[in-house]
């Protein structure tokens, strides 16, 4: 069945190769972005020797105004500079991360409901947003500044040998320091930033578990038990938050403590060049200009770093969904499946979840079409397992399914389930109006369409009585609606589909008596016709079937009509009268 979790990614490089690649499309206004950076770079430079400039032009009223201005246009033009490549940055990464957050979502919906079942629901959002988030820092802001901070030592270096050659030497004598400095905290910092984002993926999983089931937790009162486990990951994502922070942390202090070393240094060997007439006052106010900007690029480093290794970190992680292989996939040759009579056959089905652990064991039946084939057993026998074989959610080991004589693996999945029609024991609404979760079932349905499926799916009456009818807002997963109207509403759903094959999988087992009798005079429209599979624990729900098969231990042990399984006073003779006691069939 595949990994049991998704396995730890260990190429920053390659992960941040493909970051890159979603910016090639971007590639002409990224050129633009660096012609703008190395115009504010140069402009950075120009602003300090013009200070020079005019310190040693002070006798020069006229002069000086003139450079004064002159450096007032300088800094002007790099500010403007860095506000627009600054926009364009933010609007190119914006774009790029929409494409990977398409990119990641998209591939969400073609992997096997196997995966979903490995991966914890708040570990995939922290995936979509934390590490997302991540990406999005380095890309809009962290990624110019770097560029910047690059040219910027590049064109510091040039401008400082350009004027004196000496004092420039006297700049970098600080520089081995920083670099080796800047490496060996850098070099502890990814792995805390990794382990920092599976910390917070855990986390996220764990509070998306507890609000999901909080009624659970407050019924078995288990709220100091839930507080013990979450402040247990609540302190690991603190414990590792705090490596991933600190070591960057000591950057900017040890930055700040050589670059006043190295501003000594070029002050003190500035005054004896001037003593001895081989620099100029100005000359030196230069040096010490560019001394302080030459570490702010190297502390900029540093911190950059932070947010470098936290966005890669993330594109790992993103890129182990992105290349997660789907276990199901379409045949090249596999064709879409048209209309269908709906007969349906397993052939001596085999199927295990889980290796060497078989749920179903040689299942073989036969359904023609329009019949109603009953699923009856205890729980964990392999009924809802049969079902999911058949809508191709899972693929079986051995033998095979097929309906009107085709494979299902050999026709196109969306075909195949647009064919099927599901009933659920759990329904799942969405937040929206009732009308859009009714035509959900169809996309293209019209209202008068969704109505009508409302109708004959004996809803139409309670929505009718809703504030805003069908325009009425359902809450998440519809926990506005009893359990009843929810139910009748996935019914309206699945009759749009109008499917060949139905299934209902305990549809009815939620409800109260008086509930059930209008969800079954429901179903009963929407079975008209339609093969369907039926799953029911209340066994006087099934009495008309056409087939009953009665699974035990994945095995059909017993298969007839209603009265003639109880007839052979077995395993559904005694499953029926412990239920019944004794009433009459």
């Amino acid at each position: 069945m595949g990994r049991s979790k998704i396995e730890k990614a260990s190429d920053p490089r390659g992960a941040l190769v493909r970051l890159l690649g979603y910016l090639r499309p971007f590639t002409p206004t990224l050129v633009l972005v660096l012609i703008l950076i190395l115009v504010s770079s140069a402009l950075g430079l120009v602003g300090p020797y013009l200070l020079g400039v005019a310190i040693d032009s002070f006798r020069d009223s006229a002069e000086l105004l003139r450079i004064i201005l002159i450096m007032l246009a300088v800094y002007l033009g790099g500010w403007l500079t860095q506000v627009v490549y600054g926009y364009i940055t933010a609007t190119v990464a914006q774009k790029a991360l929409r494409a990977l957050r398409r990119d990641l979502f998209e591939h969400l919906q073609v992997l096997s409901l196997s995966f979903f079942d490995r991966q914890p629901q708040g570990e995939l959002m922290s995936r979509l947003t934390n590490d997302i988030d991540a990406i999005n820092q380095a890309l809009s802001q962290s990624a110019a500044e770097l560029v910047t901070s690059l040219l910027s030592l590049g064109g510091i270096l040039i401008a400082m040998f350009a004027l004196n050659a000496w004092l420039a030497l006297a700049t970098l004598a600080v520089f081995p320091l920083m670099v080796i400095l800047t490496l060996l905290i850098a070099k502890r910092t990814r792995k805390h930033y990794r382990k920092l984002q599976q910390n917070l993926g855990q986390l996220n999983s764990l509070m998306e578990e507890t609000l999901s089931g909080q009624r659970v937790v407050l019924a078995f009162t288990q709220e100091e038990a839930t507080i013990a486990d979450f402040e247990k990951a609540n302190v690991a994502v603190r414990d590792a938050g705090i490596q991933a922070m600190v070591y960057p942390l000591l950057i900017p202090p040890l930055m700040g403590v050589l670059s006043s070393a190295g501003i000594a240094v070029v002050a003190g060997l500035g005054g004896w060049l001037a003593i001895q007439g081989l620099a100029t006052v100005g000359t030196i106010a230069t040096f010490i200009t560019y001394s302080r900007r030459f570490a702010q690029p190297l502390r900029h480093l540093g911190q950059l770093y932070n947010s470098i290794q936290a966005a890669l970190a993330g594109a790992e992680r993103v890129f182990e969904v992105i290349d997660e292989k789907p276990e199901l996939t379409d045949t090249l040759d596999a064709l879409p499946l048209e209309d269908i009579a709906g007969e349906v056959i397993f052939d001596h089905v085999g199927f295990s979840y889980l290796p060497g652990v078989p749920v179903l064991k040689d299942v073989s039946l036969r359904a023609e079409p329009g019949q109603t084939i009953a699923l009856v057993g205890p729980t964990g026998a392999g009924k809802t397992t049969m079902v999911n074989l058949l809508t191709r959610f899972y693929d079986i080991q051995d033998g095979s399914i097929c309906i009107d004589g085709r494979d299902i693996r050999e026709v196109q999945k969306k075909s195949l389930r647009r064919r099927l029609g599901l009933v659920l024991q759990d329904t799942f609404l969405f937040a929206d109006t009732v009308m859009e979760n009714i035509r959900y079932g169809r996309l293209s349905a019209t209202d008068e369409e969704c109505v009508a499926a409302a109708k004959l799916a004996n809803a139409d009456q309670f929505i009718q009585r809703l504030p805003q009818s069908y325009q009425t807002m359902l809450s998440e997963r519809g926990s506005n609606l009893s359990q009843g109207q929810s139910q009748l509403l996935t019914i309206a759903r699945a009759i749009l589909t109008d499917p060949g094959i139905l299934i209902l999988d305990e549809a009815t087992s939620s409800v109260d008596t008086r509930t059930e009798v209008r969800i079954q005079e429901a179903l009963l429209r929407l079975m008209e016709d339609r093969t369907s599979f039926v799953i029911a624990h209340r066994l006087s729900t099934i009495r008309k079937a056409d087939q009953v098969l009665v699974i035990n231990s994945g095995r059909i042990i017993e298969r007839g009509t209603h009265q003639e399984l109880l007839a052979l006073g077995g395993f559904y003779h005694n499953l029926y009268m412990s239920q019944f006691k004794g009433k009459a069939a």
